[in-house]
């Protein structure tokens, strides 16, 4: 069985290898790890090109591939792993390179991956579920490993897969600058999931059945979960409530689950499964962060249009969301560098962005502030934020309230807030130079 199916899969890497490929903006650095000892681990959801980014980082290398997510595999028998590694010689040589596709469906794969560490090969791996990182990979990969995130299309990406180059001159032009907006209005509906961008199917259909895919493949069946209607129900409500805060408390009365520790692992492995991002309050004081209530977002915007129940458009909320998970993909972690805030006087602030022990930036996202009472209350909230956050011996951080298409600069209590468009934003991390 082994030798078919390895054989089926050189086919298919054949076949990825040859196609069309939009380059990930952490292809670079990713390189840069390449010929290390280093055990490379890919991760992210499913479907979000880790398999693709992993073939093109090795395109270069004579390299073995095996994927641990084919159907014909975990029947009734176990997989001889020595069996495995002696076919995979046959079909590829004596290659050092080995590509491991979804290990995290091979039990006790870290045993099997630090013996071939340990024999010398250059290993990359790919994996669906966040807890590689922070479980199997702290304790059992400790100081051997570099992990690479992979995440649905950032927006650059999604020009390149669009062939849409940015200049000052198009920037310029109203017919360009509308093609460019359309396109931002595209990836704040549709996500940034590579067959909706690429291919253009119905992000409806196709996410729909994804997060059910997901939801049973790296939630229900991993985990054992008994009650799959419950943690279903619960998918479900975050999306619909995606950037409400909750209190685990609360939201198990909400869905009628009996217990607050079963609602709690089931928030964990939504989060392992890179469904759903948990968002931490900013304090100083440990007490505070642990007992406030998080907020939730949802890996891709295209999630949300597809699953939300929706009697109107909610363009806040999408723009919110869309700007969370771009933060995220330019290497933000959410509760470490990425945290949301509450002022004295229970004003909320989206976004806290820090470097180390400084607080550096403060991002309030508002699609339309063209109504005066709104422009107040994103003003006022930013400025006693910037007051309070730079009374803790820091300077005050940058203010900033993302919209749909204004700009301009605000001056208040001695302290500047730029206004921005939510266009000028995406590109900025990655063409700086090309703003006018």
């Amino acid at each position: 069985m082994l030798k078919a199916t390895i054989s089926k899969q050189k086919q298919d890497k054949e076949r990825l290898l040859s196609l069309p490929y939009i380059e990930r903006t952490k292809e670079k650095d990713a390189q840069k790890w390449l010929s290390s000892d280093l055990i490379k681990v890919i991760l992210g959801p499913r479907r979000a090109g880790k398999s693709v980014f992993a073939l093109m980082l090795l395109k270069d290398q004579p390299f073995a591939y095996f994927n641990f997510d084919d159907e014909s595999l975990f029947g009734e028998e176990k997989i001889d792993l020595d069996e495995l590694i002696a076919e995979l010689k046959l079909a590829y040589g004596e290659t050092k390179y080995i590509l491991f596709d979804e290990i995290q469906n091979l039990p006790k794969w870290e045993l099997f991956v630090n013996r071939l560490h340990r024999a010398g090969y250059n290993l990359v791996l790919t994996g669906s579920n966040a807890s590689l990182l922070s479980k199997e990979l702290a304790t059992h990969l400790t100081g051997r490993h570099i992990p690479i995130e992979i995440l649905p299309f950032n927006f650059m990406e999604v020009l390149r897969a669009k062939q849409y180059e940015i200049s000052i001159d198009k920037l310029l032009v109203p017919d360009e600058k509308a093609k460019l907006l359309g396109y931002v209005d595209q990836y704040m509906t549709n996500g940034g999931y590579p067959e909706v961008v690429t291919k253009g199917v119905d992000p409806h259909g196709y996410l729909d059945v994804l997060f059910d895919a997901v939801l049973f493949k790296d939630v229900v069946k991993r985990h054992k979960v008994r009650f799959s209607e419950q943690i279903d129900n619960l998918g479900s409500y975050l999306i619909n409530n995606v950037s409400g805060q909750y209190g685990a408390k609360k939201l198990s009365n909400v869905l009628g689950f009996k217990s607050q520790v079963t609602l709690e692992n089931y928030l964990g492995y939504l989060t392992e499964a890179y469904l759903i991002f948990p968002l931490k309050r900013h304090s100083t004081k440990a007490g505070m962060r642990l007992r406030s209530p998080k907020k939730t977002y949802v890996v891709d915007n295209g999630y949300i249009t597809a699953k939300a129940v929706q009697h109107s458009p909610n363009s806040g909320k999408l723009m919110e969301n869309l700007v969370f998970t771009e933060l995220v993909k330019n290497g933000n972690r959410p509760s470490r560098e990425l945290f949301y805030y509450k002022t004295r006087n229970d004003r909320e602030i989206d976004f806290v962005l820090k470097k180390g022990y400084e607080v550096v930036e403060l991002i309030q996202v508002c699609y339309d502030i063209t109504n005066p009472d709104t422009e107040e209350r994103e003003i006022k909230a930013l400025a006693e934020a910037g007051k309070e956050l730079s009374a803790f011996g820091g300077k005050v951080p940058a203010l900033t309230v993302l919209t749909w298409s204004e700009k301009r600069d605000i001056e208040r209590e001695n302290m500047v807030i730029h206004v921005r468009p939510l266009w000028e934003w995406l590109i900025e991390e990655t063409r700086n130079d090309l703003l006018p």
